[in-house]
């Protein structure tokens, strides 16, 4: 497997399953139901909705800063977005949001040759490579987040 193939291996199973630490981000969010993603169980805590566009938000300028090579840095309003229309529809388009960014950063991984993953972020000390780890790293860390939160809501 090439280092690439890792690469993009780790985010699948950090989004989609496989991963050896439980259900990855999409399998926790199964079931969830707009009632449920806008709740606030657990009081100063995110929602759910929020933690899945904040993930959202994130996938975005970590594809952003891989492909343009530019320094990015999200305003706490693109951090932590807020749901405006709390709707069954509009957590579905949420979601779906959600999925296709996740696949439009996994097609930028699969075309990086390995090299790049070496070169530094512009703006950051660290390369594409540990930002990519951290990626994958950034969606357990809210899926396990989410769970807590759904477990808080009777859902699990």
């Amino acid at each position: 497997m090439s280092e690439i193939e890792f690469v993009v291996d780790q985010l699948k199973c950090a989004f989609d399953g496989g991963a050896w630490h439980g259900p990855a981000l999409m399998e926790i969010l199964d079931g969830v139901d707009a009632k449920t993603a806008a709740a606030r169980p657990i009081s100063g805590a995110h929602s759910i909705w929020e933690l899945v566009l904040h993930v959202t938000a994130w996938e975005q300028a970590i594809r952003t800063r891989t492909v343009e090579r530019r320094a990015l840095q999200l305003s706490d309003e693109q951090n932590f977005p807020r749901a405006t229309d709390v709707s069954e529809g509009a957590w579905r388009q949420a979601l779906e949001t959600l999925r296709q960014g996740h696949e439009k950063l996994i097609a930028t991984v699969s075309g990086l040759i390995e090299s790049q993953l070496g070169e530094q972020v512009p703006g950051k000390p660290y390369d594409i490579r540990f930002m990519l780890m951290g990626a994958a790293q950034h969606a357990a860390y809210h899926g396990g987040q989410i769970a807590l939160l759904k477990k808080k809501s009777g859902e699990l």
